[in-house]
């Protein structure tokens, strides 16, 4: 039977470099020693097959090595790949992801930001559901926070990966009236409680000047739920001609809604999403949305947490411009 060699102690790293063990602690994090003893030690370390016991290394540190993740609702398939590509980013830069899901409800999101304070994460990167809420100050006074989508209250986040929703929401209802629609349906997953996220603010100034009559409308984020108030909507008696739907986890449930009451998509209803899951392009017909490059967000928040966690730079905020990618899913408003 092959022999398991004991791990290496970080005695026998100080004797092979001839220093004491306080220096060889000090070499491996990088501090008090100069980079040539660090790279001394650090290629004794690998001979020896030594590695710093993660509890030992977290209490001399004074960090975990985890990120808290609070998504809003990862019932929402865009939340699902953003949830996976910033939990691999983060394995890449040797840290990792705690993910927790505050399955659409605010309460629940602020719980749990609480809760991984108390966990004592080394920073928190969170796609608010409730932007508005005090919390967030306070947290952003012991911990790094990221905010990804919308700013938070206070200003005290680290930095914002932040949509240039006003620009999404023009091009998404500018495309719409450009076919002649003047009906529309905006499904939301903002409840009352949040009623200030920037994108639901901008479709009322944008419904104004193109002269649009929009109903907003409050609809889950999974999209078999989204599919019993799309039922509703399309049901009535002043049927919108067309749906903007602020998740494509919404669209697919509005997909489910037309096919059930025997409704053609485009050509008796369009249907527009925001966030260009890449699932939309494989439905019938494709679904016209507006695309954000999640890959470009994960780098981008990545990034900032990991500058926050080893330094204190300034706060930082990155705008993400939208793309409207053109479907089939939206045609001309039926006469």
């Amino acid at each position: 039977m092959p022999h398991n060699r004991k791990r290496a102690t970080i005695r026998e790293v100080a004797q092979a470099t001839g220093l004491s063990p306080a220096a060889v602690s000090y070499a491996l994090r990088g501090i008090q020693t100069s980079p040539q003893t660090q790279q001394r030690v650090r290629a004794a370390a690998a001979a020896l097959g030594y590695e710093a016991h993660p509890i030992a290394r977290a209490l001399a540190s004074g960090r975990t090595g985890m990120v808290g993740l609070l998504c809003g609702s990862l019932e929402d398939y865009w939340q699902q790949s953003l949830a996976v590509g910033i939990g691999r980013a983060l394995v890449g830069c040797d840290r990792y992801a705690l993910i927790l899901d505050a399955a659409g409800d605010p309460a629940r999101e602020l719980a749990l930001a609480r809760r991984l304070r108390d966990q004592r994460v080394d920073g928190l990167l969170v796609q608010p559901l409730d932007p508005s809420a005090p919390l967030w100050a306070e947290l952003g006074e012991t911990l790094p926070v990221v905010s990804i989508g919308d700013a938070l209250h206070g200003g005290r986040s680290r930095a914002e990966v932040v949509f240039d929703n006003r620009s999404g929401v023009t091009m998404a209802l500018e495309h719409l009236h450009g076919l002649g629609h003047r009906r529309i349906a905006v499904l939301t997953p903002t409840r009352a409680t949040t009623p200030d996220r920037p994108a639901d603010l901008h479709v009322n100034a944008e419904a104004d000047r193109l002269g649009l009559q929009v109903t907003v409308v409050t609809a889950p984020q999974s999209w078999h739920a989204a599919r019993r108030v799309a039922l509703e909507v399309l049901s009535a008696p002043a049927r919108p001609t067309a749906l903007f739907c602020f998740t494509d986890s919404i669209a697919y449930g509005v997909y489910a809604a037309a096919r059930e009451l025997r409704l053609a998509v485009p050509e008796e209803v369009s249907v527009c999403g925001y966030d260009d899951h890449p699932m939309s392009v494989l439905l019938t017909p494709p679904l016209t949305s507006v695309d954000w490059d999640i890959d470009g967000i994960v780098r981008a928040a990545v990034q900032v947490m990991v500058e926050a966690i080893d330094g204190d730079p300034p706060h930082r905020r990155i705008v993400r411009a939208p793309t409207l990618r053109v479907r089939r899913s939206t045609g001309p408003a039926p006469v």
